[in-house]
């Protein structure tokens, strides 16, 4: 089970090698995936005891310098937002499907995390701005009201508030959707 993940994105795809790297060696932290996205960045999530993975953070940051466009530790991540975020996952009963989208990657992450602790709902996919100009979005899906509640906590956590581009409810999608987001 994890207990924190960290993320660091960078606006270099040298740096954030460098920095990937040095996040690894400045303490016991496990790399979920370090790749680069669009346009030119570089994403790099790890996973590790919550001063290990500050620590790490720390490091790639220091080496990154100003090449750094966001970062984020969050403890306890529910984990979900991990299985979402390595692939996307189909939901046992679909229901009404809540969409955030958001111009941060950490913003999408802060947010999903939110959401699937303030409701009872299923995470289908976090995507993290590979392939869409950078942006973010978290699709969910459970009974209607839950997906209000946790799209509504998701878009009023801290550090999503002003990143959010938009954010839809959908009460009863034709199977079609569910198939198109999968």
């Amino acid at each position: 089970m994890l207990e924190t993940i960290g993320f660091l994105e960078l606006n270099s795809i040298a740096k954030g090698v460098e920095a990937a790297d040095m996040i690894l060696k400045a303490a016991d932290t496990r790399l979920l995936f370090a790749k680069a996205g669009c346009p030119g960045k570089y994403y790099i999530l790890f996973t590790g005891e919550v001063a290990a993975v500050r620590s790490s953070l720390d490091a790639g940051m220091a080496v990154a310098e100003d090449h750094v466009v966001d970062s984020c530790v969050i403890p306890r991540v529910h984990p979900q937002v991990i299985e979402a975020i390595s692939s996307a996952t189909e939901p046992e009963e679909p229901g009404a499907l809540g969409v955030m989208e958001f111009y941060s990657v950490t913003a999408a992450v802060y947010s999903a995390d939110a959401a699937v602790k303030a409701a009872e709902v299923d995470l289908i996919d976090v995507r993290l701005g590979t392939g869409i100009g950078g942006k973010s979005f978290v699709i969910l899906t459970g009974e209607v009201a839950a997906v209000r509640s946790a799209v509504d906590a998701g878009l009023h956590t801290e550090n999503a508030e002003g990143l959010v581009v938009s954010h839809v409810v959908i009460p009863n999608p034709r199977k079609e959707i569910y198939e198109s987001v999968m």
